[in-house]
């Protein structure tokens, strides 16, 4: 599996709000063990996909502060289990963003329902920090340029 948990952005207004999806296919290896019977998405994955949904819309803003980490889930609550091949929505608002560190308040819904929520802290790693091939390919499609980019 890879660990890209957000297929697409639909919408974005950068450092504001976000509104992705992700559809994790019922092939995927997790469903194999959660739970054998009954798959069902790892709430840990939905945590995941609303950080990454929320960590593009951060970087979009202000490239220069360097990738958006997750760095403490303060508050996340799960409603109903998300099955394979369900399209997640995936919702975020940035509720506040500094220099070193932002918050956003996301939510997931599936068919209009909301099954998943959290509040999330984010601090930022510099760009050098990655490998020098690193390529966020779900935000460079969807901005239509490259990002982090070779004007860094």
């Amino acid at each position: 599996m890879r660990f890209i948990l957000v297929d697409n952005i639909i919408e974005m207004a950068p450092g504001r709000t976000i509104y992705a999806t992700k559809t994790l296919s019922a092939h995927e290896d997790v469903f194999i063990d959660h739970f054998p019977g009954f798959p069902v998405v790892p709430g840990v994955l939905l945590t995941e996909m609303m950080a990454q949904a929320a960590g593009r819309c951060l970087e979009a803003a202000d490239k220069g502060r360097g990738k958006a980490m997750l760095l403490q889930v303060r508050k996340a609550s799960f409603r109903r289990w998300v099955r394979p091949d369900e399209r997640a929505d995936i919702h975020a608002d940035i509720t506040s963003s500094a220099d070193a560190y932002a918050t956003a308040v996301c939510r997931i819904t599936v068919g209009g329902e909301e099954v998943a929520s959290a509040d999330l802290l984010f601090s930022f790693l510099p760009w050098s920090s990655l490998s020098s091939d690193f390529r966020d390919e779900v935000l460079e499609r969807f901005l239509g340029v490259s990002f982090p980019g070779d004007s860094e």
